[in-house]
Order: C-alpha cells, then sequence, then structure tokens
C-alpha cells in the first residue's frame, strides 16, 4: 500500500510538473508573439516616418525622369491658358528655426555634383515649407552687395511689369509672404508688424501696404530682394499657354542680365542661353510642370558652376555686364588657364513654387559662393568634382567654359585626391559616410 501511494504521488507529481511546463510554455509563446508585434509596429512606424520625407531624386543619375515626376508632383487642372482661378491655400506656418544666427550660422555645404556620367534633368525635389528661405553669416555681404546694386542699376535689375494688374498683384503677393515667413522662420532677425515686417539687424521697416522700406517707395520685387539673399523671378502663363519673366530681382546672377530675359518666354529663356539639351530633354517636361504645379507642391533644384573670379554679383571674366554689342559676352573673353586661386564654386539652390492668389510661378535663386581651394580641402570633394567636370558632355563644357579653365582646375583637384587618399582616406566609404545629394 505504502509503494502504490507512493507511486501515486509520484504519477500527481509528474501530472503537475507536466501542467506546470505546458503553462510556462504558453506564456514564453505569448511573451514572444508581443515582441514580435511590438517589433512589427514599430518598423511600421519607421518605415512610416522615413517615407514622410521622400528621398531626394538624384539628377544626376538616369532614373531622375521630368516628366514622371512633374506627374507626381502636379495635377491637371482643367483651365484656360492665361487664366488662374486663385486657390484658397496658405502656406503652413514656419516654426523658428532653432540656434540660428546671423554670426555663427554658416552657409549649407551644397556639393551637387556626383561620380558617374553626367546626365541632363530638371533636378527637382520636394520642398518642404519650413525650408522655403535659407539665410546665414552670409546675409550682411548679401545685404550689402545687393544695396550697392540697386543703388548703382535699379531698374536694370530690379523690375516689375506694371502693365499687367496680375503680374503686379503677383510681385506684391511675394513681398506678402516674406513679409509673413521671415518673423515666422528667423525671428531673431525679422519682427512682424502691423503694416509688414521689421528686419532688427539691418534696422528697415518694411510696409507691404505702402510698399516702402523706411517710407521710401520702392518695385515690390526690390523689396523683396532687400530682404533674403535670395535673387527672385516670377513667370506668368499667358493667352499662348507659355510662361513669361514679367517680374524680378536680379541681382547677384553672375553670367545672366534681367534686362536680357525680361519679358521672355520661359523656353526662349533657355534656348538664348544655349542651354544643353534644354530641346531634347528638358523643354516638354518643363512646359507640363509649369503648367500643372499646384500652391501645395513646391520643389527645389540645385546646379553648379566655375567661375575664375571673385565676383559674387557679375563674373567679369565674360565681359563687361554693362556691354551692348550682341556677341561680346561669353567664355571666349576669359583669360584661359588663371591660377587656382582665381577659380571660385558657385551653386544654386532654387526653390520653385506657384502663388496662390495671382498664379505666378516663383523662383528663389540662392547662390552660395567660394574659393575651390576651400572646398577642395573637404573629404571626397576634390575627387568627385574632377570625376564631375570630366563627365561633362561637350555642350556642357562649352555651356560652363571647361576649355578656360580646365586644365588648371583638373591639375589640382587630382592633386588634393591624391593627397587625401595617401593620408588615409578610404574613397570605397564615401556613400556611407558623405549625406545624400545635393551635399
Amino acid at each position: 500500500m505504502d509503494r502504490l501511494h507512493s507511486l501515486t504521488e509520484s504519477a500527481g507529481l509528474k501530472r503537475m510538473l507536466s501542467l506546470k511546463d505546458v503553462l510556462y510554455l504558453l506564456l514564453a509563446l505569448a511573451a514572444v508573439a508581443l515582441v514580435v508585434k511590438f517589433l512589427k509596429d514599430k518598423h511600421g512606424r519607421s518605415r512610416t516616418w522615413l517615407t514622410s520625407r521622400p528621398r531626394s531624386p538624384d539628377p544626376e543619375k538616369t532614373s531622375t525622369n521630368v516628366n514622371t515626376y512633374a506627374e507626381k508632383r502636379t495635377k491637371q487642372i482643367e483651365r484656360l491658358p492665361g487664366t488662374w482661378q486663385p486657390s484658397s491655400f496658405k502656406r503652413p506656418t514656419a516654426p523658428p528655426l532653432s540656434n540660428w544666427s546671423i554670426t555663427d550660422s554658416k552657409p549649407l555645404p551644397y556639393r551637387p555634383f556626383r561620380h558617374g556620367p553626367n546626365h541632363i534633368t530638371m533636378g527637382l525635389r520636394t520642398m518642404h515649407w519650413d525650408e522655403w528661405i535659407e539665410l546665414d553669416n552670409h546675409y550682411l555681404r548679401f545685404h550689402t552687395d545687393k544695396a550697392r546694386r540697386i543703388a548703382e542699376r535699379g531698374s536694370k535689375c530690379c523690375k516689375t511689369d506694371a502693365s499687367d494688374p496680375r503680374v503686379w498683384d503677383g510681385a506684391v503677393e511675394l513681398f506678402e509672404e516674406l513679409a509673413a515667413y521671415l518673423p515666422e522662420r528667423y525671428p531673431s532677425m525679422f519682427t512682424k508688424t502691423d503694416v509688414g515686417v521689421d528686419n532688427v539687424v539691418t534696422n528697415e521697416t518694411f510696409n507691404v501696404h505702402d510698399l516702402t522700406m523706411n517710407g521710401v517707395t520702392e518695385d515690390p520685387m526690390q523689396l523683396s530682394a532687400r530682404l533674403i539673399q535670395d535673387d527672385l523671378a516670377i513667370m506668368f502663363e499667358r493667352e499662348d499657354g507659355q510662361y513669361y519673366l514679367l517680374a524680378g530681382a536680379i541681382l547677384l546672377a553672375g553670367f545672366w542680365r534681367l534686362e536680357d530675359k525680361f519679358g521672355m518666354p520661359l523656353s526662349l529663356i533657355h534656348t538664348s542661353g544655349d542651354v544643353p539639351g534644354f530641346k531634347q530633354k528638358l523643354e516638354k517636361g518643363m512646359m507640363n510642370f509649369f503648367r500643372r504645379v499646384q500652391p501645395e507642391k513646391p520643389v527645389l533644384r540645385n546646379n553648379y558652376f566655375l567661375q575664375v573670379d571673385d565676383d559674387l554679383a557679375w563674373s567679369n571674366s565674360i565681359g563687361s555686364e554693362d556691354s551692348t554689342v550682341e556677341g561680346e559676352l561669353g567664355w571666349f573673353t576669359a583669360e584661359k588657364n588663371r591660377a587656382i586661386q582665381h577659380h571660385h564654386f558657385r551653386s544654386e539652390r532654387q526653390s520653385l513654387r506657384r502663388l496662390p492668389r495671382s498664379g505666378g510661378v516663383v523662383f528663389t535663386i540662392r547662390t552660395y559662393f567660394l574659393p575651390v581651394t576651400e572646398i577642395a580641402e573637404e573629404d571626397y570633394v576634390p575627387g568627385r568634382l574632377a570625376e564631375a567636370v570630366r563627365s561633362w558632355g561637350d555642350d556642357v563644357a562649352k555651356y560652363k567654359g571647361r576649355e578656360r579653365y580646365g586644365d588648371v582646375l583638373l591639375e589640382y583637384l587630382d592633386q588634393k585626391h591624391e593627397e587625401q587618399v595617401a593620408r588615409g582616406l578610404q574613397v570605397e566609404r564615401e556613400e556611407d559616410e558623405v549625406r545624400g545629394y545635393p551635399y
């Protein structure tokens, strides 16, 4: 009996252990399921966050298709050419740029060139509204240069077609937009007032109702240009479906003059400037984009040039800005193979957006201007820039003047690249260490 009782007790214990084991197993499986669900949800949220700020297309790669991108960023609106129904869209309020300083905030390091073959595209990417206008510690230099240019050249650089009420309203609308945006984004520099905006750094008061700066009436495009570092241009559609440059403040363009292009349609602006590949690769997509772009869908693009003098406003190496004789301006006038100390890297960050009230398409054109000897000290830059310059087709090379400076520039860039490799720079790690295009 004792043995039987012992066996019975042992069997019961085994059953108890078996039940406990099953319970533990079920709990363990439940815990694993919860962990898997948590990781899946977290991954999903991460993917959502990543895709909420889309990766910029690389304009140096063949996968960037201007027509496809324009279709994604725009929608077809059934309207007659030259007409526009005002939109109710309001730009989102811009958050203040944290830690921004007129003395300490450096220009963003745009380096919009890549390894591999050069492809001609518009190179559009999404613009986030808080990033519309970029200001930095070069502001006062730009502001001074603009003020000097306005005093010296006036309407040659800043002009609005006052014969068309829609154009004038568009120029005023841009001024109003800037006067609203700047105090939001840069509150340490701009203060919103009942009549407009004050620049507390330069002691300038802007009245958007009277179109004045410190009490003096000016063209609205000129007033807008005084506020920021960018040049400005507004294109308006006419009954023929073409977009015309009818308002502009082009003060620091380097290579082109507003007076030459004012009143021209978009296509003629590009063909008269011999823009490479415009007719074959850009015109159709660009016209579609301008026709369809909506106020809520702003975009950005970048480009770059080389310059063999140090004048931000006008590159005198291509001829006198006051030349009136056709054929006198061009790279053919530049001194060939000047020393590398004269070579400057000139990059533009352009934003494009449609103004909701007037329907004008406004460009902001911010120039970044640095000595080549300065950017060549940055890791990977000399090797990448040298490859990019060598990849230009004959038409691009002619347009950008490579024949006048290429030998000196490429010899210097190759030397700096070799120095970087010799000190241990691992070229194969560039894609991992360098931020994506256009940096």
